[in-house]
């Protein structure tokens, strides 16, 4: 057609077709903006109504099923097996139901329950070998003592928390548990290294890492320590926060000692207690039988020793089956305690009176440790003809205990 004719066309087409067209056009728009501007129950009602249509064409009570939950049969199914019914089943937790029942009281910051079953997790995600002593064939039990009791003078030079010498403990046990053949050379730059590293995790104002270098006397250098640190966090998978056996201490005494569940968060218990029972813990884990026990059970055990089982029952959720063994281990160590007395609480310049009992202090360990060892060959036979040892320690007046429950 020529271009002409199509001007001409174009031209002679009429103004109100062109009007209706766009009508036409405005009015389609309307409608599809009516669909996006519908009323949110009438969209509600339409997904329920095409849930229920997909509901029905998947199950249907002649199938001989009695509920809607059950595998949706495919073309390659020759028998149709019966469905899963899950009314019939009863939920349980896949986390796993706790075996001691939770000692807490009624928390209001959190679930009591839920907090208690964390804390029981944790106690049993981090393992410990016994028998790591066994893979390094220049090194002896006594080497693992020196250096854990060095350990212990570095915390009280540098006025550190019980908690961080605890950890460090911690770190250098299962460090070594990974490791084969290490020299004894190397035993001080791993201890001071896990020291160093417990520190920067625990105190708010960690001593420098030159600080650390000097109390070695020249034995391991600052460059020495900062990449033992690395290769120790690398070779325990950045798992560094275990709770320690001074932390399960910490918790029994509070909840044994507690008078108002909304302070459960602040210490109640006698400063002088604690840092009896916590002098225990400190020979005990120079022993490394210790490592045989979880973290809860050796705070436990060690309560024992100034209390009654009726409380560390009460405090721990363990039962005395559970403990029995551990408790009659530990014996020799609280007599050799109870022969000298407890050191008692020191005082330190610029820690707060509250706070004393956290610093970790020394006592002549080795000393106490050679005498328990001396009373394990003597009390060994009475202690295991003993049903339940007897509480060798002093125990708190009755004044300080806390009211145990009638039963």
């Amino acid at each position: 057609m020529p271009r002409k004719s199509v001007k001409a066309e174009l031209k002679t087409t009429p103004i109100n077709e062109a009007s209706k067209e766009c009508t036409a056009r405005s009015r389609k728009r309307k409608a599809d903006v009516d669909v996006y501007l519908q009323d949110p129950d009438e969209v509600v009602t339409e997904m329920t109504k095409k849930k229920q249509c997909r509901t029905q064409a998947c199950w249907s009570q002649a199938t001989g099923c009695t509920s809607p939950c059950r595998r949706t049969p495919t073309p390659d199914d020759e028998v149709e097996e019966p469905g899963l019914v899950l009314s019939q089943y009863a939920f349980r937790n896949l986390c796993g139901t706790p075996a001691r029942s939770s000692p807490l009281p009624v928390l209001c910051w959190a679930n009591k329950e839920d907090v208690w079953n964390n804390l029981l997790k944790k106690d049993k995600a981090y393992s410990r070998d016994m028998h790591f002593m066994e893979r390094h064939p220049q090194l002896q039990p006594k080497m693992r003592v020196i250096l854990l009791d060095w350990l212990i003078e570095v915390c009280e030079v540098y006025k550190l928390h019980r908690e961080t010498f605890y950890l460090a403990q911690d770190l250098f046990d299962r460090y070594m548990a990974t490791q084969t053949n290490v020299l004894k050379t190397r035993l001080q730059l791993i201890g001071i290294s896990a020291l160093f590293i417990a520190a920067k995790l625990e105190e708010i104002y960690p001593p420098k890492v030159h600080q650390f270098a000097y109390v070695s006397d020249g034995a391991c250098t600052e460059d020495e320590i900062l990449s033992m640190e690395l290769i120790i966090m690398k070779e325990l998978k950045w798992s560094l926060s275990p709770l320690t056996s001074i932390s399960w201490l910490n918790i029994y005494m509070q909840v044994a000692y507690l008078k108002d569940s909304g302070e459960v968060l602040i210490p109640q218990y006698p400063q002088a207690t604690f840092v009896q029972i916590a002098e225990l813990l400190d020979v005990c884990v120079l022993d490394v039988k210790c490592l045989e026990f979880s973290y809860s059970m050796l705070a436990a055990s060690a309560l024992f020793h100034f209390s009654s089982v009726e409380l560390v029952e009460k405090v721990s959720g363990f039962q005395w089956s559970d403990m029995e063994r551990c408790v009659k281990w530990m014996v020799p160590f609280a007599m050799s305690i109870r022969e000298v007395g407890s050191s008692g609480l020191k005082t330190f310049k610029g820690i707060s009176v509250d706070d004393l009992h956290n610093i970790q202090t020394h006592a002549p360990y080795l000393d106490w440790l050679e005498k328990a060892y001396s009373y394990q060959l003597v009390d060994v036979e009475r202690s295991q003809r003993s049903p339940v040892p007897s509480c060798v320690l002093t125990p708190p007046p009755s004044s300080e205990k806390p009211e145990l429950p009638s039963s």
